[in-house]
């Protein structure tokens, strides 16, 4: 079958096909759905296939379509996280205990979606329990990046990244805590968005079989994933916005615009690299040289600041702070080990994966501490962002690995130029931007010498998503984007 000409287009430029009635939703679904079904036995990006219902939806955005409505999303194809309540569909997290868990409603964000004209067509895939950078499980297997089918797509919206790349349409939605949003995206070259944290309300985003209530787990967030960097903002701007159940809350202002609307008028801070957590030489390669062309396009680029926050001291917290968030839900026995080891560790040990192993049994005291912490971190930050508009960094230190399952996690190893490290502190790099609960938005910038997508993260100041975005949008116009992988550019 040949490729459609809609099967890599963004979804501001499906809409406007749409609207000029150059295509309608119902072929594009069917387009989209043609793709999944050649391809996905290969990738198996989509765990949970909704066709029926996503061509059902389809038609009736041909019908309001027809009658002159406007939607934002009218008609556009689209993927969600498994992780996601669709009213029917399984969520399950990849739980095998939760495989037959279907909830009844809709989760907020998805319910927005729907009201916003968005056909959904399937669930994408997720580690067990969303707790890792890989996603596999024992009810949907393992999904395989479009790049090259050994590497791992990320984790835990690898799911999402791959359906991206792979042109199942032009929109996912996925969740971040330790870049389960920018880790992907990294890994397969697409863009994603951590918001601003408490900006997309996570009510019906929760471990199953949990009532979908309003909530805020520390440090979590649920956004936008896209193949383009001014879909982004089309996507988050449908799931934004209060929880109607919590009136009170805060951020119900429209968000501020953009610093800046032309490039040469930023200002940005470039790093690449950290002795906690190095980056290999390709991705440094990478960075430089975006940040040579940035500095070409007139940028004000500098390579680093005295006042830019400690970041071994910043991935020490934030590893403690997310896993006394994660470990709350440890079975007794789970935890009762982890006090014991924790009760040994020698007080001048402050290596990663001892501050993970003190979160999983922080103290309310000690986490009232941390959080303390974290106040004058977000001050740090707002000092930052007076001399600079958004700060470049690494999402992950190193493209695409190799599928590795073995646990515990602990002592998988990543090779960086020759030395080996703990698996598990690559996140140190998503939660410079996560403890402090700063927009982030993740961008392609170029591939490794075996052909792997590379890219960055724009950190933007709080509440001020709109210029990391608007700055991900004048890059890929200037340098150019995602590019689809050669095995299924077809």
């Amino acid at each position: 079958m040949a490729k459609s000409q809609w099967s890599f287009k963004t979804a501001v430029e499906v809409s406007a096909a749409l609207r000029a009635k150059k295509v309608s939703a119902v072929e594009l679904a069917r387009d989209a759905i043609a793709r999944i079904e050649r391809h996905d036995g290969r990738i198996n990006a989509i765990c949970v296939r909704d066709f029926d219902r996503g061509l059902e939806a389809a038609r009736a955005a041909d019908a309001a379509l027809a009658r002159g409505e406007e939607k934002p999303l009218l008609g556009i194809p689209l993927t969600v996280k498994e992780a996601y309540n669709v009213a029917g569909l399984p969520t399950t997290w990849g739980i095998p205990a939760q495989k037959d868990f279907r909830p009844a409603e809709d989760a907020l964000s998805i319910a927005r979606v729907k009201d916003a004209g968005g056909v959904i067509l399937g669930k994408t895939n997720v580690p067990f329990g969303l707790a890792d950078s890989q996603s596999f499980n024992e009810i949907y297997g393992t999904t395989n990046n479009p790049y090259d089918l050994g590497r791992t797509p990320g984790g835990s919206s690898g799911g999402s990244s791959a359906a991206l790349a792979a042109g199942y349409g032009p929109l996912s939605l996925g969740s971040d805590l330790g870049g389960s949003l920018r880790g992907p995206a990294f890994s397969c070259g697409v863009y994603a968005h951590k918001p601003t944290y408490g900006l997309v309300p996570l009510r019906g985003h929760a471990p199953p079989p949990l009532p979908p209530l309003p909530f805020d787990g520390d440090l979590v967030v649920i956004g936008p994933m896209t193949r383009s960097a001014s879909d982004l903002s089309l996507l988050l701007d449908v799931i934004a916005g209060p929880d109607p159940l919590e009136a009170g809350k805060a951020y119900k202002v429209a968000l501020p615009p953009a610093r800046h609307c032309e490039l040469k008028d930023f200002r940005v801070l470039v790093i690449d690299g950290d002795p906690v957590m190095p980056t290999n030489a390709i991705v440094r390669t990478e960075i430089d040289r975006l940040a040579a062309n940035l500095g070409k396009a007139g940028v004000k680029v500098e390579r680093g600041s005295p006042l830019l926050p400690d970041f071994a001291a910043s991935a020490r917290l934030f590893m403690r702070m997310m896993m006394s968030m994660i470990g709350a839900s440890f079975a007794p026995e789970i935890y009762a080990g982890a006090q014991a080891s924790a009760a040994k560790l020698a007080p001048e040990d402050i290596s990663l994966a001892a501050e993970r192993l003190r979160g999983i049994v922080l103290s309310h005291r000690d986490w009232v501490l941390g959080n303390g912490v974290r106040v004058r971190l977000k001050a740090q930050w707002r000092e930052v962002f007076k001399s600079f508009d958004a700060v470049i960094c690494p999402v992950m230190p190193t493209p695409a690995g190799r599928h590795d399952h073995s646990l515990p996690q602990e002592a998988r190893r990543l090779n960086i130029d020759g030395r080996n490290h703990d698996y598990r502190d690559q996140l140190a790099w998503p939660g410079f931007a996560t403890l402090p609960g700063l927009p982030a938005t993740a961008i392609p910038i170029g591939f490794s010498p075996e052909k792997l997508p590379i890219g960055v993260q724009i950190v933007g100041p709080w509440l001020e998503d709109r210029t990391p975005l608007k700055l991900a949008e004048l890059i890929e116009r200037e340098f150019g984007g995602f590019i689809a992988p050669p095995m299924f550019d077809d």
